[in-house]
């Protein structure tokens, strides 16, 4: 081999390792994103965010400020309308395009659908946004009614998917293995902490642990939706792998074979023994063949019956004409036999006198 030979096979090889990566890289961020398939609900949901947050960053700010005081979840529009603000207010990424809480409404929402399906996600999701958002803006109207707070903070501006988006967290941490659960908990966690500690909004401090917990109420359920979705994809494995081909024949040629008989009586019929199962052709005529073999032509018919035929006999097996009647045994001439020896010899004794 050359040198410029052996550059050039290592060139590809190099570029064929390359090319492997990037295909592994591609299929781990497949994993990691949406699909129709995988996640749909996660890939739906995350379209919709897309176009507010688009609209949000791009339309006119007018607008877009009303659209966001009609969806907020504060006290008088819970009072109002509770189920049009509860799922308005979830439709809307706060900080639009440029927030963290949409990369990870991506990741966290598309690894628990993959692991519970939509269904259950969507549960969850629901279950933390709802009561998070109950359990801080009650205690506000509470406290407005009782006069410890003003009557403004009945219309403060609350929205955003963050409350959701920490159920699932907490849902997900409880599928993973101990490294990743604990990583995942401690990221969650520190950030609760740090909102408890800064307080920079008291409702929403509160909020995120309270929705984080929710999330690990809800174990039982998603635990659950794993298994049966392991139990499915095992059921699909199983079906594929049954309609495939089969590697080896059902009989194989190795092995001795059933054949049925000619003209066999149905089962329960005269005859006695049963030839065929009920629902089975009757054979007309046709030669037995063997299971799982093609029928093949009839023979012509021969003029010897064979050895298992002749042993319905008298003759013992000896071969004869198709439709002759056997020959019964008797004394052959020219031997002695207890029947005919003395007559014989008489015979014998009168042609040697005559002579």
């Amino acid at each position: 081999m050359t040198p410029v030979d052996a550059d050039d096979e290592r060139a590809g090889a190099g570029a064929a390792a390359s090319a492997g990566r990037r295909r592994r890289a591609l299929r781990v961020l497949g994993r990691l994103l949406p699909s129709p398939k995988g996640a749909p609900f996660t890939l739906v949901y995350g379209l919709v965010l897309l176009g507010t947050a688009v609209y949000a960053d791009l339309g006119d700010e007018a607008t877009v400020d009303q659209l966001l005081r009609d969806s907020s979840t504060d006290a008088a529009h819970l009072a109002d309308n509770p189920v049009f603000v509860l799922v308005a207010s979830a439709l809307w990424v706060a900080g639009g395009l440029c927030s963290a809480y949409g990369v990870a409404f991506v990741l966290v929402l598309t690894a628990l659908e993959r692991r519970v399906g939509g269904a259950r996600t969507a549960g969850v999701f629901l279950l933390g946004h709802v009561l998070a958002t109950l359990a801080t803006e009650l205690p506000v109207a509470g406290a407005v009614a009782a006069g410890q707070l003003p009557e403004a903070s009945l219309h403060r501006l609350d929205y955003g998917i963050s409350f959701g988006l920490m159920a699932c967290v907490g849902a997900l941490s409880g599928l993973l293995r101990p490294p990743g659960r604990w990583a995942l908990l401690g990221v969650a966690g520190a950030m609760c902490a740090q909102d408890l500690i800064e307080l920079v909004d008291p409702l929403s401090s509160w909020g995120h642990p309270i929705a984080l917990l929710t999330g690990l109420a809800c174990l039982p359920l998603v635990r659950d939706g794993a298994r049966r979705a392991g139990r499915a994809g095992a059921a699909a494995a199983g079906a594929a792998s049954a309609d495939g081909p089969v590697p080896l024949p059902l009989f194989p040629p190795w092995l001795p074979r059933q054949y049925a008989p000619p003209r066999a009586p149905q089962e329960g019929g005269p005859g006695g023994v049963a030839g065929r199962g009920v629902g089975e052709e009757p054979f007309e005529g046709r030669r037995a063949e063997p299971v799982g073999r093609a029928p093949v032509e009839p023979e012509a018919a021969r003029d010897v019956v064979g050895v298992h035929d002749g042993l319905d006999h008298a003759h013992g097996g000896e071969a004869g004409g198709v439709g002759v009647p056997p020959q019964v045994p008797g004394p052959v001439a020219g031997r002695r036999g207890a029947d005919g020896g003395g007559e014989q010899g008489r015979r014998d004794a009168d042609a040697l006198q005559s002579r």
